[in-house]
């Protein structure tokens, strides 16, 4: 709403005379001025893809169900503190931000290619 909030609307009302309709305001005033806050927003995210929420997979944890909810972060959290395995788990979480970081950088990239200026 911030993004949108922050076109001036003297665009709109200069397109307007200019006998632009909405959706032709939409598309070539709308669209470009939210782009750029919608690409760091989509920066931002991809990098959290990975973690899905530690806490709630914690929290409903039990035998019964551990076999179809037991995912990486559950999975970190057994190795290090519970079976000790320290070294085992603390490269799973560099893995799991390596991928993240690798996961960013290639989505700067094809943003670059696309719109011609990359945020990174």
């Amino acid at each position: 709403m911030a993004a949108i909030a922050s076109i001036d609307p003297e665009q709109y009302q200069a397109a307007e005379v200019d006998g632009a309709g909405r959706l032709q305001q939409i598309r070539h005033i709308l669209i470009p001025g939210v782009m750029p806050t919608f690409a760091v927003l989509f920066l931002l995210n991809i990098g959290n893809m990975l973690s899905n929420g530690f806490d709630q997979y914690y929290v409903f944890n039990n035998p019964l169900v551990h076999p179809k909810i037991d995912v990486l972060d559950t999975y970190m959290y057994r190795l290090g503190l519970v079976q000790l395995n320290f070294p085992l788990s603390t490269a799973i979480g560099v893995f799991k931000s390596a991928v993240s970081v690798i996961l960013v950088f290639t989505a700067n990239m094809i943003y670059k290619k696309v719109n011609g200026k990359g945020i990174i």
